[in-house]
């Protein structure tokens, strides 16, 4: 074997494919990246500002109070309620809720105008509404300026993973996907960083300079989009073939292409055949993978990762930490997800998907249950103090379930769908991924301050129940991917499954008007011949 190829067996019995790891690969996929960076800042600084006494007091007065009068705190049920006002709730889950709407477009542009283009669109959004967020008058102006952020987060969620998975050697696919959710984790660090320093700015607007910051990673992504190129899976399927194969080539850093070459060339001629992926999804053979995508994203949410990530300085607050304590602690959560996910990014490729969600499963749950004792029994419903040596405790107990969902679930999350869906439903199956996490994340985002105000502590035996569930769920049913071509993964995945393999059918076994000709698939010369436009 070639140095720096892999193999990958095919129907023919071994098909080689030779790729270097090519710095034009690197560089593209850390600036397609940056659309994480992006996304990660939003979630982050969103539950630092709604910390901050005079972004509160401008735009939720009724909670400023609660937080600042002591009269008013005692007016209220319990200590964790404070903080429960469905507008403030919606500041935050607008975005995922526009971002839900945008995939459904963003879907379009992906497979019509190409990845890299839909990551530029993902950008103008971006900026458009950093600049209404940082210049907000009134609460309309703020959640529009959300609105347009979660436009970008909806068209730059569907493009980059798949950019990131089609760009890649497969050797190295599962590490260079992932550098969307580290960016992710260090676009909520960098959130965290900034509100602790903004907080402490006099005259009331360090919450603009913390909503206006987001314009850096923002521009970062339009023009990292200019400048990378698109994908030879993209190209293909548009039908560009000589430049898809001259991309091909370049971020390959050989001229011995034609195996991988020929071989998207036959899978973008029979994703051609299928006029409506979307029903096409639905087809038998593509629900394994279209159960296990969903079924990731809506686990993804109910880890409770998100409702500590966009609430980290509220909760914090919750607890009894104060508020400059809550960022502080929001910050050290924040550095543990960055090197949580570097470690995914090493293992994930030798250790594999499986054992980094299974192992996490069981991180995750033994400490949301010992977090849910401490403060059932050290916090009161009307006090906010939490003994020094607990609370030190409390925080490293959340680092220790951030840490494992960084190097697993929420990578891979991502990852596991981008590579699983045949060419045929890609872009539609990154569409179902994107559109059920921004719903999911909705929910949670829209109804974790409500869920602390009745639950209290035991919103972490809630989350705790749902991570068993779904490490049973993986532990029977999601498949071992790594170093599989993506082109593959229905001989070597799917079919090798003590499950999923009764829904694998060959074409023109199913009575779907999508369904493609077997004579078509069996004989690549019959009408078309793959090298004739070269």
């Amino acid at each position: 074997m070639p140095a720096g190829g892999f193999s990958a067996p095919g129907a023919a019995g071994g098909t080689e494919f030779e790729a270097k790891i090519t710095p034009i690969v690197i560089i593209s996929c850390i600036m397609a990246a940056t659309g994480g960076l992006m996304f990660g800042y939003d979630v982050g600084v969103s539950g630092g500002v709604t910390s901050m006494g005079p972004f509160l007091e401008k735009f939720f007065p009724v909670v400023y109070r609660r937080t600042k009068t002591k009269e008013q705190a005692d007016k209220l049920n319990s200590n964790y309620c404070k903080y429960d006002n469905q507008g403030l709730q919606l500041f935050t889950s607008s975005l995922y809720l526009a971002g839900l709407t945008a995939t459904f477009f963003a879907s379009y542009t992906t497979r019509r105008l190409g990845r890299r283009l839909t990551m530029l669109i993902a950008g103008v959004f971006f900026i458009l509404g950093v600049i209404l967020n940082a210049a907000a008058q009134d609460l309309p102006m703020l959640i529009i300026g959300r609105i347009l952020l979660g436009c970008g987060v909806g068209f730059a969620n569907q493009a980059v993973p798949l950019f990131l998975s089609e760009i890649a050697p497969t050797r190295i696919r599962g590490g260079l996907n992932i550098l969307f959710q580290l960016n992710v984790t260090i676009g909520i660090l960098f959130a965290n960083l900034v509100n602790y320093g903004t907080a402490k700015i006099k005259g009331g607007w360090g919450w603009r300079l913390s909503l206006g910051l987001a314009g850096i990673p923002a521009l970062l992504l339009t023009v990292g989009a200019i400048f990378v190129v698109d994908t030879p899976n993209s190209l293909i399927e548009r039908g560009h073939l000589d430049e898809g194969k001259r991309v091909l080539r370049k971020i390959r850093g050989t001229d011995n292409i034609e195996p991988e070459f020929l071989e998207l060339v036959e899978a973008s001629r029979i994703a051609k055949e299928v006029k409506h992926p979307f029903r096409n999804l639905l087809m038998r053979k593509n629900r394994p993978q279209l159960i296990i995508a969903v079924a990731l994203q809506i686990f993804q949410q109910f880890t409770g990762i998100n409702a500590i990530m966009f609430y980290a300085p509220v909760l914090f607050d919750t607890v009894g930490f104060g508020s400059d304590a809550a960022l502080y602690s929001a910050v050290i959560t924040g550095a543990v997800n960055v090197i949580s996910t570097i470690v995914s990014i090493y293992s994930v490729d030798k250790v594999g998907r499986r054992v980094l969600l299974l192992e996490a499963g069981i991180q995750m749950f033994l400490s949301q249950v010992v977090i849910a004792i401490i403060l059932g029994i050290k916090v009161k419903d009307h006090t906010n103090n939490l003994h020094h040596g607990y609370g030190i405790f409390v925080v490293i107990l959340v680092c220790t379930f951030v840490s494992s969902f960084a190097w697993s679930w929420g990578p891979l999350g991502w990852l596991i769908p981008s590579e699983t869906f045949p060419l045929e439903t890609r872009s539609a199956g990154q569409s179902v991924t994107v559109c059920v996490n921004l719903l999911f994340t909705f929910v949670i985002a829209q109804a974790f301050l409500s869920m602390l105000c009745h639950f209290k502590f035991g919103i972490f035996l809630f989350f705790s129940g749902w991570v068993l569930v779904m490490s049973f769920f993986v532990f029977f049913l999601v498949p071992e991917t790594k170093n599989i071509p993506i082109e593959e993964m229905t001989e070597r995945v799917w079919k090798q499954h003590w499950l999923w393999k009764r829904f694998m059918v060959d074409y023109g076994d199913e009575e779907i008007g999508d369904t493609v000709d077997p004579k078509k698939i069996g004989n690549a010369t019959n009408g078309f011949d793959p090298t004739s436009r070269l």
